[in-house]
C-alpha cells in the first residue's frame, strides 16, 4: 500500500511522499488488536516437523521495528522508474516491460552486496553510531510505553484518528472541488496584465512573493513533512531559499546574465537561440536514439533558464562543500574513530555487540551470492532486450566500482554526522564525458552508481537499528530483502498502469485543465537526460556550450566552508555560527525544480511555526503529538487522493468547471520572456 501510494502521487503536480513513520504509528494498535484477537492454536505444517501459531505472543517492539523496516522499503521511491517514464511519456518510445522491471529490481538490490562487504566497519563497530537511528529507537520506546488517557485529552491513537479523518475529509476540496487552493498567487490576481508582477508573484512559475497554498500536499510535496524536520535544518534551508530565489535569481535575470531575459525566469525546460522551446526531435536520430550532431550544429545550442543554471551551479557547489565541511568540522573525529574501528576486537566490543552475539549472524556468503546474482542480472538488463538501455558492460562495472569505492567513506561520514554527499552529479558528469549522445546510457549509469550506494547505506543503517533493538540479523536481512523486492515490483506495476491508463500523462499542454498528472520530477529527469546524456556536458558546461563558467561552482563550494570554520574557531560560543550548516545552505534551494517556490514558502512557514514556536512554548504537546500529526495528515491526503482517482478521475470525471477548478495559479504571463523582440505564444510583445 505504501509503495503504491507513493508511486501514485509521484506523478502528480504536488507529489506526496508518505514516510514509514505513518506505518510505525498505524501498525501499533493493529498489532495489539491482532495479539488479543487471533487464535493461539498451534498449526502443524504437513509432511514436516515444523509448526507455527498465528498468535505467538504479545505484539513486541521487535516485531514493530521489523514491520516498519519492511514497509520502509516502499517509502524512498524507485529511481529507475524515472527512466521508464521518460522513455514512454517523454521520448515516446517503447521499452520492454521485463527490462523495466529488472532495472527497478537490480538497481535496488545491487547495494546489498556493498553492505555485506562493509558491515564489519559500519555496523559492528561501536564507533559508528548512526545518529538518526537514535531518534527511531526513542520513538519506538515512546510508542510502547503504556498510555492512560487523562480526562479532557486524547491518547496518541485517538489524536491520530481525529487528524486523519479531518485531513481525509478536507482533501476532497483542494483535490477535486477547489484545486486552486493548492496555490493562490495574490499578485497575479491583482495585476493580471503585468509580466513582471506575475514573474515576482507566481508560486508555480515565479518567485512566489505573496503566494500561499491551503493544502497539505502543497506543504509536504517535494521536501517531505516539515513536522519531521528539525528547526535548525528548516532555518538553513530557508536561508538558502531566500538567498537563491530573492537575491541570486533576480540579479542574474534582470542583469540578463546568459541572455536570461530571452527565456522564462523559472523553467525546467530547454530553449533555442530565439527563446522558443527546444525542439528535441531536430537533434535526435530516431533510429539509433543518439545525438544527431549535424542536426544540433545546424539548429541551436541548448539554453537554460537562469533558475536552472543556478540549480546546477548549486549542485556542483554542494558536492564539494559537503566534502570540505565534513573534513573541517568532523575530519579529526572521523579519522580517530576509523582508526579505532579498524583495530577493534572482542575486548573493545560495546554492550550492543555483546548482546547481539546471542543471535546467529548472517553468513557472508549470503551477501556475496546476492551480489553475483544481481551483477549478472544487471548485465542481462543492459546488454539484452536489443540493448535498449544503451549502457555497455563496462559501464555497469564502472558504476559498480564507483558505488563500491564511495560507500565506505560516505558511510563513515553518514554514520557519524548524519550528513553525506551523494553521487548524482558526479556520475552523470563522468558518463556524459565518456558516452556523449546516449541519453539512456547516461541515466542508467547514474542510477546504478548512485542508487546502489544509497541502498547499501540504507541497509547498513537498518542493520544498525536492528543492532540497537536487538533483532536477529537474519530476520533483518530477510525482511529488508523481501521488502525491497516487493516494493520495486509494486512501484513498477503502479507506474506501468498509470502510464498506460492516464491519457497524455506528463504532457501538461495536452491534459485537461486542472489535471494533476504533470509529472514534475520526471520532467526534470527528462531534461537532465538531454543535458548530460543526449547533448553531453561538453556541449553544455564545456567549451562547446554557453555555461562553462558554471564549473567554478565546484571551487566556490570547496572554499565556502573555510571562512565559517575559521570564524567558529575564533568565536566558539557564537550560537549562529554553531547552527549554520554550509552544505545545507548551498544545497537547500536545489529542490527547485521540480519543487516550486510556493512549496518552499508553505513548508518553511509550517515547519518554523510547529518546530520552533510550538516547540518553545508547548514543548510537552509538541513531543507528544507532532510526529503523530505528521503521519495522520500524510495518510489522510493519500487515502482521499487514491479514492478520487479510482472513483472519478479514472472514469474521465474531472473537477467542477468554475474559477476555482483550475489547477494553476492564474499566472499565465509568469513564463513570458522580457527581452526586446522575443515573442512567445500568449505573451504581450516586448518592444
Amino acid at each position: 500500500m505504501l509503495s503504491f501510494a507513493n508511486m501514485f502521487f509521484a506523478y502528480r503536480t504536488n507529489p506526496l511522499s508518505i514516510s514509514s513513520v505513518c506505518v510505525q504509528i498505524v501498525t501499533l494498535p493493529v498489532g495489539r488488536f491482532l495479539a488479543s484477537a487471533l487464535p493461539e492454536k498451534t498449526i502443524s505444517v504437513p509432511f514436516t516437523t515444523r509448526s507455527f501459531s498465528l498468535n505467538p505472543g504479545p505484539f513486541s517492539m521487535k516485531e514493530h521495528c521489523l514491520i516498519t523496516i519492511f514497509a520502509g522499503a516502499g517509502t524512498g521511491g524507485i529511481y529507475a522508474i524515472h527512466i521508464v517514464t521518460i522513455v514512454k511519456a517523454f521520448y515516446h518510445r517503447d521499452i520492454h516491460p521485463m527490462a523495466a522491471l529488472l532495472l527497478a529490481e537490480t538497481t535496488q538490490l545491487l547495494g546489498y552486496g556493498w553492505a555485506g562487504i562493509y558491515r564489519k566497519y559500519l555496523v559492528d563497530s561501536p564507533y559508528m553510531w548512526w545518529p538518526a537511528n537514535l531518534v527511531q529507537v526513542s520513538l519506538f520506546k515512546a510508542l510502547h510505553l503504556k498510555e492512560r488517557r487523562k480526562r479532557g485529552s486524547q491518547t496518541r491513537l485517538q489524536f491520530f484518528l481525529l487528524v486523519f479523518i479531518s485531513s481525509f475529509a478536507y482533501y476532497v476540496v483542494p483535490g477535486f472541488l477547489f484545486p486552486s487552493l493548492s496555490c493562490i498567487s495574490v499578485l497575479c490576481l491583482i495585476l493580471k496584465k503585468s509580466v513582471k508582477a506575475q514573474q515576482i508573484g507566481s508560486g508555480l512559475s515565479g518567485l512566489g512573493v505573496a503566494s500561499f497554498g491551503i493544502d497539505w500536499s502543497t506543504v509536504a510535496a517535494f521536501l517531505g513533512s516539515p513536522l519531521a524536520t528539525p528547526a535548525t535544518a528548516i532555518f538553513n534551508v530557508m536561508i538558502s531559499f531566500v538567498l537563491a530565489i530573492y537575491v541570486l535569481i533576480p540579479i542574474g535575470y534582470w542583469s540578463n546574465t546568459y541572455n536570461a531575459r530571452r527565456f522564462p525566469i523559472m523553467s525546467p525546460h530547454l530553449f533555442d537561440y530565439a527563446g522558443r522551446p527546444y525542439n528535441i526531435s531536430r537533434i535526435i536520430d530516431g533510429n539509433s536514439f543518439t545525438l544527431d550532431v549535424e542536426g544540433l550544429e545546424g539548429y541551436s545550442k541548448i539554453n537554460l533558464s537562469i533558475m536552472f543554471v543556478q540549480t546546477y551551479g548549486l549542485g556542483f557547489a554542494s558536492l564539494t562543500a559537503s566534502v570540505m565541511y565534513v573534513l573541517l568540522y568532523h575530519g579529526s573525529d572521523i579519522w580517530r574513530m576509523w582508526k579505532k574501528t579498524k583495530k577493534h576486537g572482542k575486548e573493545e566490543e560495546d554492550v550492543h555487540m555483546r548482546l547481539m552475539r546471542n543471535y546467529e549472524p548472517v553468513p557472508q556468503w549470503w551477501f556475496h551470492l546476492l551480489l553475483l546474482l544481481v551483477v549478472g542480472l544487471s548485465f542481462y538488463t543492459c546488454m539484452g532486450f536489443d540493448r535498449q538501455l544503451q549502457l555497455p558492460w563496462w559501464g555497469v562495472l564502472l558504476a559498480c566500482a564507483m558505488a563500491l569505492f564511495f560507500t565506505l567513506p560516505i558511510g563513515v561520514i553518514l554514520a557519524t554526522t548524519n550528513q553525506g554527499p551523494w553521487l548524482n552529479v558526479i556520475t552523470e558528469y563522468i558518463i556524459g564525458l565518456m558516452l556523449p549522445g546516449k541519453p539512456l546510457a547516461n541515466v542508467t549509469f547514474k542510477t546504478y552508481g548512485t542508487i546502489s550506494m544509497s541502498q547499501a547505506l540504507t541497509l547498513l543503517s537498518d542493520l544498525n537499528l536492528g543492532h540497537y533493538m536487538k533483532i536477529p540479523p537474519k530476520a533483518m536481512f530477510i525482511t529488508q530483502l523481501s521488502g525491497t523486492m516487493i516494493a520495486a515490483a509494486v512501484y513498477f506495476g503502479t507506474a506501468w498502469m498509470l502510464l498506460e491508463k492516464v491519457a497524455n500523462i506528463c504532457s501538461p499542454s495536452k491534459l485537461p485543465a486542472g489535471s494533476p498528472w504533470t509529472c514534475p520530477g520526471d520532467d526534470v529527469f527528462f531534461t537532465a537526460s538531454i543535458i548530460w546524456g543526449l547533448a553531453g556536458p561538453k556541449r553544455i558546461f564545456g567549451h562547446l556550450g554557453h555555461y562553462s563558467a558554471v564549473n567554478f561552482f565546484f571551487l566556490i563550494g570547496l572554499l565556502l566552508p573555510v571562512p565559517f570554520w575559521l570564524l567558529s574557531k575564533v568565536f566558539p560560543d557564537n550560537k549562529v555560527l554553531r547552527y549554520l550548516h554550509i552544505p545545507l545552505i548551498v544545497a537547500g534551494a536545489g529542490g527547485i525544480p521540480p519543487a516550486h517556490t510556493v512549496n518552499y514558502i508553505m513548508w518553511g512557514v509550517v515547519g518554523i511555526f510547529f518546530n520552533y514556536f510550538i516547540y518553545k512554548t508547548h514543548k510537552l504537546w509538541w513531543a507528544r503529538h507532532t510526529y503523530v500529526m505528521s503521519a495522520a495528515l500524510d495518510a489522510g491526503v493519500a487515502f482521499m487522493g487514491v479514492i478520487l482517482f479510482f472513483a472519478l478521475q479514472s472514469h474521465d470525471i474531472g473537477g467542477i468547471d468554475w474559477w476555482g477548478g483550475a489547477g494553476g495559479d492564474y499566472c499565465d504571463l509568469a513564463g513570458c520572456p522580457t527581452a526586446p523582440g522575443v515573442m512567445a505564444p500568449g505573451c504581450p510583445p516586448n518592444l
